[in-house]
């Protein structure tokens, strides 16, 4: 008798399972891009409200944006330029610009070595008297074969590789004057002429 009552208790529990099955894919919804009946315009995807701006895409601060003052080049940068904003341009030129530009900018990255076309080194005069601005706007909008970095590269971003491609050009052309006297013997060391 156990036996039967077992599996009558079974077979109401099973039924009561199939009897509640509520799936996802039963319920009412829009599937993107779909006709729909409820609206006038028959789209289920609904317009943008004319004037919304997505939360963080305002972008009042025109230098920051697009590294221009009143349409120029801007000469200054939107920030204070500090030992993190030198490390994370580090940081990010050594990913996006050295396998192109090499390490120290001389145009001798990676892809040249593979045969690609060589970039101009960051060292000749044009670029070293060329302002910021104009940096900002190379790597944002690319220029000749080097393409465009806007969405890989956030702004403030660009500006720490400039400030870095900056340090780098300081770098390489440095009077002597520009070494502290205390510093210049450490120089001599370190630059050791091969024989």
């Amino acid at each position: 008798m156990s036996t039967v009552v077992e599996r009558l208790c079974a077979a109401i529990v099973l039924l009561t399972m199939v009897g509640c099955r509520q799936d996802m894919h039963d319920q009412p919804k829009y599937i993107p891009l779909r006709e729909s009946t409820f609206f006038t315009d028959t789209r289920s995807a609904r317009p943008v409200v004319a004037g919304t701006v997505a939360r963080g895409q305002l972008r009042e601060d025109t230098l920051l944006y697009t590294g221009k003052v009143n349409g120029a080049d801007a000469t200054t940068f939107p920030f204070a330029v500090d030992e993190k904003v030198m490390a994370r341009g580090r940081e990010r030129y050594d990913i996006y610009c050295a396998p192109c530009h090499g390490r120290t900018g001389a145009g001798d990255g990676m892809i040249v070595r593979r045969g690609f076309r060589v970039p101009p080194t960051l060292h000749q005069d044009r670029l070293r008297d060329s302002p910021v601005g104009h940096f900002f706007d190379v790597i944002t909008n690319g220029f000749g074969a080097m393409p465009d970095y806007a969405t890989q590269i956030k702004a403030e971003d660009r500006w720490a590789i400039i400030a870095y491609v900056r340090a780098l050009q300081l770098a390489q052309h440095a009077p002597l004057s520009a070494v502290p006297p205390d510093r210049r013997s450490e120089l001599d060391q370190q630059v050791q002429v091969p024989r």
